[in-house]
């Protein structure tokens, strides 16, 4: 593939969204939104229907995701936990949070977890396109890295846990950056870390990590 064809693919990609919204009036008005500026837009109403989309060869880069899903649609804990798989699934995928819930709670969950950015419910267009815009910038800004041989990494750790557990969070994100870029290919893991397979084998080991599916 041409140089100019891998910057369109690239492109392409970072326009890709995911909308999780489980009230299917406001998932096809802002769905319709997003088409119309352009985006290519997958829906999903419950974690589910969203970890099959994330689970594709090519996820969207970017997801949009309502904090309340059924079945627990008052509460935080659906959406908090499609956040976690997501970025497991897809470590360079960027989530924006809407949530309609107590703002203060629901942001530092947000953020504690990974999350790109928050806006709360109800938001304007103008809001969640200039959201999802920044997002587009730093997916594209860290595909740049990548090729560079550079990740960027996002983590969260405990003070109290000193730098040790840092240290292995760190660890193990990289792993799974890498192992999602190469299709889980443990000998090219291997290469681009400068490491054995024996010792990428080991890592699988330690962090319990298998191939999506």
């Amino acid at each position: 593939m041409a140089t100019s064809d891998t910057t369109q693919a690239s492109d392409d990609a970072a326009r890709a969204v995911l909308l999780v919204e489980d009230d299917l009036t406001l998932c096809g008005y802002l769905a319709s939104a997003l088409r119309d500026a352009g985006y290519a837009v997958q829906t999903a109403h419950h974690r589910d229907q969203a970890l099959m989309v994330l689970s594709a060869p090519q996820p969207p880069a970017l997801v949009l995701l309502d904090l309340g899903l059924p079945p627990h649609a008052s509460s935080m804990t659906e959406g908090l936990a499609l956040l976690r798989d997501a970025l497991r699934l897809t470590p360079h995928s960027k989530v924006i949070v809407l949530t309609g819930q107590d703002e203060g709670a629901a942001a530092l969950e947000a953020v504690r977890r990974g999350a790109f950015d928050f806006l709360v419910k109800p938001a304007a267009l103008t809001t969640v396109f200039a959201a999802l815009r920044r997002a587009e910038l730093f997916v594209r800004q860290e595909r740049y890295l990548a090729l560079a041989g550079e990740a960027r990494l996002q983590l969260t750790a405990r003070l109290d846990e000193g730098p040790k557990e840092a240290a292995a969070n760190a660890e193990e994100q990289l792993l799974r950056r890498v192992l999602v870029d190469t299709g889980y290919n443990v000998a090219e893991t291997a290469r681009r870390l400068g490491l054995v397979r024996e010792n990428v084998y080991y890592y699988l080991n330690k962090y319990g990590l298998r191939r999506p599916g």
